[in-house]
């Protein structure tokens, strides 16, 4: 899932080298944007129906980010399959994307946030489609285009 970034790519140039994002930042929005989810009226009831033990969840989704952001190789898992058990359909996307992007504007740097968003929406793109595509629906990637996050 996680793409090679190259200096076409806009959120390649988003972070410090000298400072990259630590595994405490990912663990940090990670921690924080779950527990939005799990209170949230639209998806928390969809992710608390098949979630049993968010200890170890959120463990496995803190080791996906690294892989995705920091490509430390740390999850191994394929990330598609339990999502096309779950009833998911657009606006489940959009209201896990726009708490996506509001919790990492409140605990990201701004530059960390812009790469986290990227990636977020790309990964939202790619689920959405692929489950479409295994209800024998075609949808386009829609997410990829959002605005930029509010200054």
């Amino acid at each position: 899932m996680a793409s090679e970034m190259s200096p076409n790519d806009p959120a390649s140039a988003a972070l410090d080298p000298l400072h990259p994002v630590s595994e405490a930042e990912i663990e940090r929005l990670v921690h924080t944007f779950y527990g939005r989810v799990r209170q949230d009226p639209l998806i928390g009831p969809i992710f608390n129906e098949k979630i049993a033990d968010w200890d170890a969840h959120l463990e496995k989704l803190c080791a996906f980010w690294s892989s995705v952001v920091l490509r430390t190789g740390r999850y191994d898992g394929r990330p598609m399959r339990p999502h096309l058990m779950m009833p998911l359909q657009g606006a489940h996307f959009d209201r896990w994307l726009d708490l996506f992007e509001a919790t990492a504007a409140d605990v990201l740097s701004r530059p960390a946030a812009d790469l986290f968003v990227d990636r977020a929406r790309r990964i939202a793109d790619s689920f959405e489609m692929g489950i479409a595509t295994t209800r024998g629906q075609i949808k386009a990637p829609r997410h990829v285009r959002r605005g930029a996050l509010p200054s």
